[in-house]
């Protein structure tokens, strides 16, 4: 059993052996479930299949310990408990882009599973990195060595963020704080969106309409003009803390865009905003330009990440906590 549990969603499949399809279950709301165990219940209804014998869950939070809590949500989840509940052998967890990273050894653009930003140039044999703006902020690298991946999660989106032209400087008296914070996932997130077209709001001293970052991307579509203001100063701060985190890992093989509210913002991306952000890093410009980056569009990267990680063990190098049947 594949498990990808987020602030927002909880996403499951099934893997009925190695280099079989993933038969992908109903997703569950974590805000309207009570907890992980319910969920897999209402995800397992439909199945008919084989019961599976082991489980692999990707959590949205930093897995340190078999029994963890939600970043952006009220679950706990706790291996052990999963583990008895469904008579598994054992039960492992891992940050929720660990597998996002191991995808992008099998995502394919010709198979529409990414959608370039920028000129598509080649990719070099270094580092690729995958980031995305959701419920919150993910980023991973995947680092190759000799002939394997380490697949390094991390807690990129909560490292401090900031304006740097004058235009965004005349927002942040505006932007709101989180634990008297502005970091990259304040922003660069579904409820950042909101706060962002909040600062917005009230910079040019109107009343913000929107009341969920949903309206934002749907205003977007009927040209409302704070709605495309938003998204593209969104696009901006995106590009740039892309571009930043690309030259923290050396990231040659690639930049990779997840996440619930990219793909659904992929015009917006293409347009400009993304990549001259991206790319402005003198006096690194040059090497920036011959990153490639994309938005994946693959509904299910994690649940895609996942089957590889269960299929080719020996090939990644990850951390990961969990629990097996005495």
């Amino acid at each position: 059993m594949l498990g990808d549990i987020g602030g927002t969603n909880a996403r499951f499949a099934v893997l009925p052996a190695p280099e079989e399809p993933v038969r992908l279950l109903p997703r569950t709301l974590t805000a309207q479930t009570p907890d992980p165990v319910e969920a897999i219940k209402i995800a397992l209804k439909g199945y008919e299949g084989p019961a599976p014998r082991s489980a692999m869950i990707a959590v949205a939070t930093r897995v340190d310990r078999p029994a963890i809590r939600l970043t952006n949500a009220q679950w706990t989840i706790d291996a052990q408990e999963i583990g008895t509940a469904f008579g598994l052998e054992r039960v492992t967890l891992v940050n929720d882009y660990t597998p996002v990273a191991a995808s992008v050894t099998v995502l394919d653009a010709a198979r529409g599973d990414l959608a370039p930003l920028g000129n598509i140039v080649p990719a070099g044999s270094g580092a690729r990195l995958v980031l995305g703006p959701g419920t919150g902020f993910g980023v991973a690298a995947l680092v190759p060595v000799e002939d394997r991946f380490a697949i390094l999660a991390t807690e990129a989106g909560h490292v401090e963020f900031g304006p740097m032209a004058d235009d965004e400087m005349a927002l942040w008296p505006h932007m709101e704080r989180v634990g008297g914070r502005v970091t990259a996932e304040v922003i660069l997130s579904g409820p950042g969106l909101f706060r962002l077209s909040k600062a917005l709001a009230a910079h040019h001293g109107t009343e913000c309409p929107f009341t969920m970052p949903n309206d934002i991307l749907t205003a977007a579509r009927g040209g409302n003009r704070l709605a495309l203001e938003t998204l593209d100063f969104f696009a901006r701060f995106l590009g740039r803390f892309a571009g930043d985190l690309a030259l923290t890992f050396e990231a040659t093989g690639g930049v990779f865009i997840a996440g619930g509210i990219a793909p659904r913002m992929v015009d917006v991306l293409q347009k400009g905003c993304f990549r001259q952000a991206f790319d402005y890093k003198a006096p690194h410009d040059a090497w920036a330009r011959s990153v490639p980056a994309f938005v994946i569009v693959n509904p299910e990267p994690a649940l895609q990440g996942l089957a590889a990680l269960v299929t080719n063990p020996g090939r990644f190098v990850f951390q990961s906590q969990g629990w097996a049947r005495a």
